[in-house]
């Protein structure tokens, strides 16, 4: 049996950082992981480059039944202070709009420098481990395909369920209703919509077409591009409001976020081009070909003003009902989790069972696109790492 002061289950971002805080003050620290490399959704992030954090970043930019409990790891941990971890590593980046940091390199700098600074802590990484069970009786004991594990503190950093070619699982919500915690329902998150075939069959001919446009809940708006797809919407601002729509509820679409009528208005008594000629340069003409509204293709000087207004007033608030997403897997996380009611907002610890911690996506705190979930797991882990290592 391997015996430690901490194990952590997990080699993703919030696991490899939360196991050198750990071990900083010389706690035998181990992670366990079941893939063969770790940091395998660092890799792909943000394009290659990964979008490691936001320039600000506050608990309103995160979705939570217990909206508040990410404040405290957030304030304790920020984007400067990983920025600054960055830059003792000589990393560069660079800041991309709506204040998304990216490596200027590769994701794969992150990678590394996450292994120099376990290695730097003495952290034992041990790969292609599969955890089959997790008892406690004094201790943690958990049954691996290695043989016996044995720890006084366990952290749970086993992600959600998105993106399952990368070797997502539920192992971790497992665990936690194994002692006794509550997990709300996961489900995917920024995630592109789909449509019925009967609503979308005039958009499908326009997949790959992409324009800026401001997306909208009842309950929060996004301006960025959406980008339709053969089956629906993706984009940016499509998967920010996936993880706030439901679906068969309606949700509005500015597709002219920088065209106000009023100005376009002057020119209607004498203008005798079609409102499709002057859409062509707010809109992709392939877009404003398969709108359905016959006022579009008509001398705007032959139709009563109050009908072109109402023409344009449609694009502007363009009312959908999606009928679901592309699922898991081509979410870029995992909303719900890991109940943070049983959770103390301060380490991440248990309050049902002492010793065991839950950070990162595997706990019902889902970001916002552009670097929030990835903060959300250096602060989680921090969070965490900290209080083990006290």
């Amino acid at each position: 049996m391997r015996s430690y002061d901490a194990i952590i289950i997990g080699a993703g971002a919030a696991g490899l950082f939360c196991a050198f805080q750990a071990a900083a003050w010389g706690k035998r620290v181990a992670v366990v992981e079941h893939n063969e490399k770790p940091g395998k959704k660092i890799r792909i992030s943000g394009g290659g480059r990964c979008n490691f954090t936001n320039r600000v970043v506050t608990h309103q930019n995160f979705l939570s039944d217990n909206p508040d409990f990410a404040r405290s790891a957030l304030a304790r941990y920020t984007p400067d202070d990983f920025i600054a971890l960055l830059e003792a590593y000589n990393v560069l980046w660079h800041e991309k709009t709506l204040g998304q940091l990216f490596c200027d390199d590769s994701a794969q700098q992150i990678i590394d420098m996450l292994i120099s600074e376990c290695a730097k802590n003495a952290v034992d990484i041990h790969y292609g481990i599969q955890v089959q069970s997790v008892l406690f009786s004094n201790t943690f004991n958990l049954a691996t395909s290695a043989g016996e594990y044995q720890t006084e503190q366990l952290v749970v950093a086993t992600g959600g369920l998105s993106i399952p070619t990368l070797g997502a699982s539920d192992l971790g919500y497992r665990i936690a209703k194994h002692f006794g915690h509550n997990v709300i329902d996961p489900r995917p998150a920024l995630v592109p919509l789909t449509f019925s075939l009967s609503s979308w069959k005039n958009f499908q001919g326009i997949s790959g077409v992409s324009t800026e446009a401001i997306v909208n809940t009842a309950a929060v708006s996004f301006r960025e591009n959406i980008l339709f797809t053969h089956r629906g919407l993706s984009g940016p601002a499509i998967l920010q409001i996936s993880s706030y729509a439901r679906s068969h509820e309606d949700f509005s679409i500015d597709l002219l976020p920088n065209v106000r009528t009023e100005d376009l208005a002057r020119d209607f008594p004498s203008e005798k081009r079609h409102l499709a000629t002057l859409l062509r340069g707010h809109l992709p003409q392939r877009l404003v070909e398969v709108w359905e509204d016959d006022r579009l293709h008509v001398p705007i000087n032959e139709v009563p003003r109050a009908q072109t207004e109402a023409a344009l007033c449609g694009m502007h608030s363009w009312t959908l009902k999606f009928e679901g997403n592309e699922g898991f897997a081509k979410a870029e996380v995992t909303s719900g989790g890991v109940d943070t009611r049983e959770l103390s907002s301060k380490s991440m610890e248990s309050k049902h069972q002492k010793g065991l911690y839950f950070i990162g996506e595997v706990v019902d705190v889902t970001g916002w696109l552009g670097g929030y979930n990835f903060q959300w797991a250096w602060s989680s882990g921090f969070a965490a790492g900290s209080n083990i290592r006290a």
